[in-house]
């Protein structure tokens, strides 16, 4: 799935409800600058799952690609012609580039950008590991950790629904997955990793909870930051691996993919990004 030849002037944007606060653009140009794409341009646009197919519609050859966070990384794939087998195994699309033949194709940089900032840190494999939450991002947690846990993962979830949707990921992932209920959550801090996938403020009241000499702790959370929780937990000597370590990972893989160069600048990347969270 590689992108047409770069050229003078190319759009990519990325896409979604809500999309104000998105960090995408400022990474993204970043990136274009240091690698010298003078004349192309990152946008965000405000868009819906009604609205994503006459977004496409719209689209001329000058697009490169595009990001895509909630609620589209399902609704975008019946407009593609093809997806990666790692967007395939979440139902989960949120790259899509436009090939050299005008193809539109989609992929998932979300597993690959968890597995790169955690073994940025040194995490290759683990013998077990914990999930807090069951939504889509705590998918994409569980193909990561299909490739890093060599044991059983447990996910702490809130309703018999969300478990019996874990177990069914675990099976359809390959990974033996085991469900608790959210009110024993503390009991994840036992793991070598845990992988807080929650919205802000949801796992504020376990930050009292964290042992002394914890493992590592995935929190993919990026504003607030830190979390109660990922302070917490660095207040006691555990690593910490924060949600803009994986914005940045998946992003320069976006990069490298709708630019078609072979690097993208990481470094200058993750520095855009904690400036702007230092501005915001």
């Amino acid at each position: 799935m590689q992108a047409r030849a770069a050229t003078d002037a190319r759009r990519a944007a990325v896409l979604g409800s809500p999309i104000a606060h998105s960090l995408s653009p400022v990474l993204h140009r970043a990136a274009y600058r240091e690698l010298g794409l003078a004349h192309w341009s990152y946008d965000r646009f405000e868009v819906d799952e009604a609205g994503l197919p006459g977004f496409f519609a719209e689209l001329d050859e000058s697009w490169a690609g595009l990001s895509l966070t909630m609620p589209l990384k399902r609704a975008v794939i019946p407009l593609l012609d093809e997806i990666s087998d790692t967007a395939a195994s979440v139902e989960a699309v949120n790259t899509v580039v436009f090939t050299e033949d005008g193809r539109r194709t989609g992929d998932n940089t979300d597993i690959p950008g968890m597995i790169a900032a955690l073994r940025e840190r040194g995490i290759e494999k683990v013998g077990s590991a914990a999930i807090l939450g069951a939504g889509a991002t705590a998918s994409s947690a569980l193909a990561a950790l299909s490739r890093l846990c060599t044991g059983p993962v447990t996910a702490y979830v809130r309703s018999s629904a969300r478990a019996d949707e874990m177990r069914q990921w675990g099976e359809r992932l390959g990974v033996d997955v085991r469900v608790a209920d959210w009110a024993q959550a503390h009991r994840a801090f036992d793991a070598p990793l845990v992988v807080a996938t929650t919205p802000a403020g949801t796992t504020d009241a376990l930050a009292e909870a964290v042992p002394d000499s914890p493992g590592t702790l995935f929190d993919v959370l990026y504003e607030p930051w830190p979390t109660a929780l990922a302070a917490a937990w660095s207040a006691r000597g555990g690593a910490v691996v924060g949600g803009l370590d994986l914005l940045v990972h998946q992003a320069v893989l976006q990069v490298r993919q709708m630019t078609g160069r072979p690097t993208a600048p990481l470094a200058v990347m993750r520095a855009a990004g904690e400036h702007a969270l230092a501005a915001s």
